[in-house]
This record gives structure tokens, C-alpha cells and sequence, in this order.
């Protein structure tokens, strides 16, 4: 069974949460009519092979703004040391946009992906509409200082070729008492347009979703995938009923899930939902969930990004469908071990994140 798309906006994640079973239309949208703001998602005659299709959206929270379910994250595939070749990933934005996605996610403690980001979305002249999330890692000199903040955003804005960050997290909540704080005082005065909090580990989903109640955060990132279904414990339903976006990081398992299948063919049934690619299979699964308002795998590579935008047109699996798609998942051997397997396997991304742990290693 699917869910049948629809061409123009639906029910609130809210409503569409409670009647997932009974096949409620997912939001799709034109890719030629998403709603234009000042820094958020729009559609321009670039990428113009997106332009005839229907592509899955989500609303941003409480805004007008909609935008497609998949984005592209950038830790360690973006990260390159100085003078490295980058040409990958240029086309990999341009893959992305191309395909219709307009959310990029970063931050300034993936390398030289800001960098990146930023000069490839300034060639490409797409940079104030893309939706950029970034994220803070701060400690400050003290309790409530906000020195070390304000350098970090100054940073992010300079190398990001932006004046405001459209989301801008508190990074695997370091210090998140004080920077939540710091992060609602940019938003007031127009640094960033949403604020959030973000972790990578099922041990945190408690604490996520305690912000998420407190009602004083827009955006939660967490790690949710087919194999990893932890979030739908507390953080995914919170996430929905108070209608906060959520970013999920993680949707690919970092590799691991394509390491586990290899060169299985796809199940017949992937057929019902217009899957042709394992990508597609998996991603489709994370954004058939409407508490989910976009996915970020992350690629280097321009064909697996080609297959990652794949998943934002054609039907959306609806609950039954989701559940099969796991029981197919658990008959493979290697599945549930997943969490024991090193992220990346098979893949050297040799940036400056890797040389310094390289470097670390080497002295202790």
C-alpha cells in the first residue's frame, strides 16, 4: 500500500500523524511553486529537470515557507583539506539543487565544510536561496558568556556568504542551557530565523525531547532510519504534537545500511512505491514519517546524490508498506548488527577532521 501525493499543501503533521494509518495524502508540491522568502527554499529555472515533477515538502515551523523533504548534509564527505580537488562537490550541490532540494546542512565543526558550502552555493548563485542550517559549539569563558558565540557565528556567516542563518542549532547540546538562551536573543534581533538543538545518539533523545516540551525551541536534529527507529519513541511524537521541525541526521546509517545490503537486488514491492534505488528505499522510509520534515544524507559522490534526490518524487510508503519494508530488512543477514560496524566502512574521507584525530592518535 501508498500514500497516494497530493499537488498542494495538507493537514498539519499533527493530524497527519494521527491518521497515518488510513493512508492520509503526504504534502507534495510542484517543484516550480515552492514559497519564496528573503533566505528560504525557493525554485528558480535552475534545475529545470525538477521543474514538470511533484516533489514531497514540509513546512518550516510556523512559517509560510515550505520545502522538499530531502536536503544534503556535509559532515566529513565535505570536509577536504586546503587544495584538495573539489569538483565532486560541486556537482554534488548542483545534483542537489538540480533535483529540487534547497536545505544544506553544516557546521563549523565538519572541517572545511562551511567553506565549501559557501563557495560553491555563492558560484552557483543560489546562495541566499538555499536554506542553510548550521549549528554552535560553545562554551564561552564563563557562565553565559557569549564571546565565544558571537565569534562562531561571525565566522559561519563570513564563510557562508550569508547575513542570517536561516537554522541555527545548539551542537549535540554542549552547553545548551546557556546557548539555547544566547540563540533565542539572535533570533529576536534577526541573526537567525529558527533555532534548535541537535545530537547524533539515542542516549540524548530523552534530553531532545525535552526541549521540544519546553515549547522554546523551532527545529530538533536527531538520528532516525530504518535501522535505527529510537526516535519514534518520545522524540518524533513530541516533535509533532507541538509542531517543532525535525532534521534527521543519520538516514543512511553513515554508509553502514548500503555496506549491509551490497549488491542485493532491490524486493518486488519496491516497485509499488517507485523505488530503483537502495537510497530510495531507505529515504523514502525516513520522510513517509510526517513528523519528519527533511532528511540529510550525505554524499561526495554525484551519482549517489542523484539517487538520494530520487526519493523526493514519486509516492510515499504509507504505514503498512513501512512496516514491510523493515520485516524485509530484518531477513538480512548483517541488519540488526549494524550499530557495531564503523560509520563510513569501505570510505577514506581524508580531511582535516581525519588528520587531526590521526594526529591525536599518535600522541597518546
Amino acid at each position: 500500500m501508498i500514500i497516494e501525493e497530493k499537488a498542494a499543501l495538507g493537514p498539519s503533521r499533527r493530524d497527519v500523524m494521527k491518521a497515518m494509518s488510513l493512508g492520509v495524502a503526504m504534502s507534495t508540491v510542484a517543484a516550480g511553486s515552492l514559497m519564496n522568502s528573503a533566505s528560504a527554499a525557493a525554485q528558480t529555472d535552475t534545475g529545470a529537470s525538477a521543474q514538470t515533477r511533484s516533489l514531497t515538502t514540509r513546512p518550516l515551523p510556523r512559517s509560510d515557507t515550505v520545502v522538499p523533504a530531502i536536503g544534503l548534509g556535509t559532515f566529513m564527505t565535505f570536509d577536504r583539506l586546503p587544495g584538495a580537488r573539489r569538483n565532486d562537490l560541486s556537482d554534488v550541490i548542483q545534483t542537489y539543487w538540480d533535483g529540487g532540494a534547497r536545505l544544506i546542512d553544516t557546521s563549523p565543526l565538519y572541517g572545511t565544510a562551511e567553506h565549501t558550502v559557501g563557495a560553491f552555493a555563492a558560484a552557483l548563485g543560489i546562495s541566499d536561496e538555499i536554506v542553510l542550517s548550521n549549528k554552535i559549539w560553545s562554551t564561552g569563558e564563563f557562565a553565559g558568556d557569549e564571546s565565544h558565540a558571537l565569534r562562531s557565528l561571525e565566522q559561519s556567516k563570513s564563510r557562508l556568504w550569508r547575513d542570517q542563518i536561516d537554522i541555527m542549532h545548539c551542537h549535540s547540546l554542549t552547553n545548551v542551557d546557556n546557548v539555547v538562551n544566547i540563540l533565542r536573543a539572535w533570533k529576536k534581533e534577526g541573526h537567525v530565523r529558527f533555532i534548535g538543538v541537535t545530537h547524533h545518539e539515542n542516549l540524548y533523545h530523552d534530553a531532545l525531547a525535552s526541549w521540544i516540551e519546553r515549547d522554546v525551541v523551532d527545529f530538533v536534529q536527531v538520528n532516525y532510519s530504518i535501522f535505527n527507529r529510537h526516535a519514534e519513541t518520545r522524540v518524533l511524537p513530541a516533535a509533532a504534537e507541538r509542531g517543532i521541525g525535525v532534521l534527521v541526521n543519520m538516514p543512511l546509517e553513515k554508509a553502514r545500511l548500503h555496506k549491509v545490503i551490497g549488491d542485493r537486488p532491490l524486493p518486488d514491492f519496491a516497485q509499488e512505491i517507485g523505488v530503483e534505488s537502495w537510497s530510495q528505499f531507505f529515504l523514502k522510509w525516513v520522510i513517509a514519517n510526517p513528523a519528519v520534515t527533511c532528511a540529510l544524507p550525505s554524499t561526495s559522490n554525484p551519482q549517489h546524490a542523484r539517487e538520494n534526490i530520487a526519493a523526493l518524487t514519486g509516492p510515499l510508503p504509507d504505514a503498512k508498506m513501512r512496516e514491510r519494508m523493515v520485516r524485509h530488512m530484518d531477513t538480512i543477514p548483517g541488519f540488526k548488527d549494524i550499530a557495531a560496524m564503523p560509520w563510513y566502512p569501505d570510505k577514506a574521507y581524508n580531511g582535516t577532521i581525519r588528520r587531526a584525530q590521526a594526529t591525536l592518535r599518535a600522541r597518546t
